[in-house]
């Protein structure tokens, strides 16, 4: 592998590293988003509210499961880099063996309980009837993509662990124009095809993810990538195994927490009708828009303040702080003023009915009108997560979702006897976070050593300094 991987955050300017290290993450969030945008642009505007419905319904219980496997991998990350920058390739080589194997493993479980209870679990959610069937159809269809999904998470972790996050970019580009392309051909039954409607965009997203993840796989091994998976060695999985398990697993709850927070407040929305389902859809992918730069900026702080905390250089933390809120509180102020100001037209590139526009419009002058709250904690749960207090982040999540939106939104919805309620209990759910995490940063007590206290100098410049903090998502 070439060398001079990773970059020191510990000395220079501030505002630079902030940038130079957020703008690749940011490039492929906005790539993996595009695979939902497709979608719902081919749904929405071709195929009516009641397709755009059936998927709104089915993205909560695939966001779920995707979490737990976003969660699971951040462990793998971890371990990669931590052994790459010590150059113990045989230990490389172990978490690589237990990752494939755990992560594997999992994609194949999720998948077949899903497929058994993707009814159940639609149901639960008060599907409205007249769309449960064509729910159902593309969940089941949509589940064959977990498997790949999982495996593409795991490379991704393992390239970035040994400092490459341009290859798994490359490949993500190939597979959003593949499924561009593939998306109307499958729908509408072009060049031949059987004309799949709804199922059509299912089927195109897991022909995609297996085109993109054997591609990746087969380059890996064409360039003797050390972190290429390959058939496993089953004789050493336990320990590290157990290890990957023990520090992925509490990732994956506070990721997944947010996912099932989706899935309570999706099946509260769903009780008011196909059309406020449909709203709700519309609006989230504007959602999904305002708060990547947010995330993304929440992880390149926590590995800031890591390395610096590290390093023992707590005097920077002020300065990361005040950045993080110019560059992701500026930028989501843009996009406040966009999705408040005209909201229609964003709406309407995925839906033209007016009574399903109506509800997105005020969701949108509701919740959009709070993506700053939502930046600003990211922001401070970035510091808090850099000094491994994450716990502390995953309290305020638990918090936020689940004394605030889920029971503040059921309540109120039904108060007020509209969807609107809905809309409400999740602005208030922003503010509710900022103030928690605003409280906890100020306070300080993330600064209390969770271990042994770190080395007074500054660290050795070693691929795995970026990648071994937290960057767990509040």
């Amino acid at each position: 592998m070439p060398q001079g991987f990773g970059r020191d955050l510990t000395t220079g300017s501030i505002p630079r590293h902030m940038v130079a290290f957020s703008l690749p993450m940011l490039l492929g969030s906005f790539l993996q988003t595009a695979y939902s945008f497709i979608n719902a642009i081919w749904v929405g505007q071709y195929l009516g509210t009641a397709a755009l419905a059936a998927v709104t319904v089915s993205f909560p219980i695939i966001f779920v499961l995707f979490a737990i496997g976003m969660g699971l991998t951040l462990a793998t990350n971890i371990l990669v880099s931590q052994s790459f920058g010590a150059r113990r390739m045989d230990e490389l080589r172990r978490t690589v063996d237990s990752s494939t194997v755990l992560i594997g493993s999992l994609g194949i479980v999720f998948t077949v309980l899903g497929e058994l209870f993707a009814p159940a679990m639609l149901r639960a959610m008060d599907t409205p009837p007249d769309i449960l069937a064509a729910s159902t159809a593309y969940l089941r269809i949509f589940l064959l993509s977990l498997p790949l999904g999982f495996g593409l998470f795991l490379t991704r972790s393992l390239l970035q662990g040994v400092g490459d996050s341009k290859t798994p970019l490359y490949f993500q580009s190939g597979s959003v124009l593949f499924t561009t392309a593939l998306d109307p051909v499958l729908m509408f039954g072009w060049l031949g095809f059987p004309k799949l409607g709804l199922n059509g965009t299912a089927w195109a997203t897991v022909v995609s993810q297996v085109l993109s993840l054997t591609a990746l796989i087969t380059y890996l091994h064409v360039k003797k990538v050390p972190v290429a998976p390959s058939w496993p060695r089953f004789s050493h999985l336990g320990p590290t195994t157990w290890k990957t398990l023990r520090i992925g697993l509490p990732s994956a709850v506070q990721q997944s927490l947010v996912s099932i927070g989706m899935v309570f407040v999706t099946g509260i929305v769903n009780g008011f009708g196909e059309t406020a389902t449909a709203a709700f859809g519309a609006a989230s992918r504007i959602d999904q828009i305002a708060f990547l730069p947010a995330m993304t900026f929440g992880m390149a702080i926590s590995t800031l303040a890591g390395q610096n905390l590290g390093a023992g250089r707590e005097d920077r933390i002020r300065e990361i702080f005040r950045w993080g809120c110019v560059f992701s509180g500026g930028i989501t102020l843009v996009i406040t003023g966009v999705a408040v100001s005209v909201p229609r037209a964003l709406l309407s590139i995925f839906v033209t009915e007016d009574a399903v526009l109506q509800p997105g419009i005020a969701y949108l002058h509701t919740v959009g009108a709070c993506y700053l709250f939502f930046a600003l904690v990211f922001v401070a749960n970035g510091i808090i997560n850099g000094a491994g207090h994450t716990l502390t982040t995953t309290v305020i999540s638990l918090i936020s979702l689940w004394v605030i939106r889920v029971p503040v939104a059921y309540w109120l919805s039904r108060r007020l006897g509209s969807v609107q309620g809905v809309w409400y209990a999740i602005a208030l759910s922003f503010a509710v976070s900022l103030a928690a995490s605003m409280a906890y940063y100020f306070s300080g007590r993330w600064k209390r050593p969770l271990g042994k206290k770190p080395p007074a100098g500054p660290p050795p410049s070693t691929p795995d300094e970026t990648l071994t903090h937290g960057t767990t998502r509040a």
